[in-house]
């Protein structure tokens, strides 16, 4: 068997994880988006901490992140407040409360992480679910669906999520509802395009002819067909999940000031700017996580596209 016929025989998804891992920089953003991960999954797992010694000594549940921190940096220090970066133990400095600022970057994370992962589950399924009916159903099906999203699109969708933010209040799972609602008219738009080709292939008529219900069509030939533009769009849309957090909360309607998140961050850190001296740590971590964490999303999903499409291979 020559190369070309290894190719060939070759998996779809074998064949991107092959061209993915010969592309040096989607790798690297892949090795980057995974420790953003293990940060955010290291910040679930329960860990009880213990503040003071002896008969002063209290107890309290933390995360690993909040043991780890306690263990390096120590407890916060309400007088350390504002202390620049590089000045003792806080490498990243200090906010007005003496919280260290790394600290709370790499709190934001489990944040992003939440936000991006929830808000997938609502809008995904809602895409997915839509997208197929429409494309395969067709007639008046079709019409309403099509009627629906196209009058959502109409809205911008920051005001439409401002207007649900307004309704359901400030909260994280909040937020994410109303993202999960507001998002899935795009993948809406690509399910149906993709569902009105594939329900006319030979196999699907094949299938038909053969006497198979909708529901095994769709489950077994049309479906697995779309799974790769479902976590192309995944993954090219995390990063505008996390962006819209971060303008939401700037503006006062995203998640609870109580919550730490990149978005809340950079919200505190605006008036900190006109200080004299000017406080730009808080600002600078914040938007430094957030941007290495959108570059990388958008970098390797550029490159999981190109693998996965036959249409943009350049091979």
């Amino acid at each position: 068997m020559n190369e070309t016929q290894v190719m060939e025989a070759r998996s779809l998804w074998a064949e991107a994880w092959h061209r993915l891992r010969r592309n040096r920089v989607a790798m690297v953003c892949l090795a980057i988006i995974v420790v953003y991960l293990v940060i955010g999954l290291m910040d679930f797992i329960p860990v009880r901490q213990t503040l003071g010694s002896g008969d002063s000594a209290t107890h309290r549940w933390g995360t690993l992140v909040d043991w780890i921190f306690l263990k390096v940096v120590g407890a916060t220090d309400k007088a350390e407040s504002y202390s620049p970066p590089l000045r003792g133990r806080h490498v990243m400095g200090t906010d007005i409360l003496g919280v260290d600022v790394l600290y709370k970057a790499v709190k934001g994370v489990r944040t992003a992480m939440i936000l991006g992962g929830l808000t997938a589950a609502i809008y995904i399924p809602l895409g997915l679910l839509f997208g197929i009916i429409a494309g395969y159903f067709g007639k008046f099906i079709d019409d309403a669906i099509v009627y629906i999203y196209s009058t959502l699109a109409c809205i911008p969708g920051i005001l439409l999520l401002i207007a649900l933010m307004s309704v359901m209040g400030k909260g994280l799972v909040q937020l994410c509802i109303a993202m999960g609602v507001t998002s899935w008219v795009g993948l809406c738009r690509l399910m149906r395009g993709e569902t009105l080709k594939l329900r006319e292939s030979d196999y699907v008529l094949a299938a038909r002819a053969l006497g198979a219900g909708w529901p095994r069509i769709i489950f077994r030939h049309i479906l697995p067909n779309l799974f790769h533009i479902v976590i192309i769009t995944f993954t090219l849309g995390f990063s505008g999940i996390i962006l819209s957090e971060a303008v939401l909360s700037y503006i006062g309607i995203g998640v609870e000031a109580t919550t730490i998140s990149w978005g809340t961050m950079i919200s505190e850190a605006r008036m900190e700017l006109s200080r004299d001296p000017s406080v730009w740590w808080h600002l600078t971590a914040a938007a430094g996580a957030l941007f290495v964490l959108v570059l990388a999303f958008n970098v390797f999903g550029d490159a999981l596209r190109d693998a996965l499409d036959p249409k943009l291979r350049t091979e």
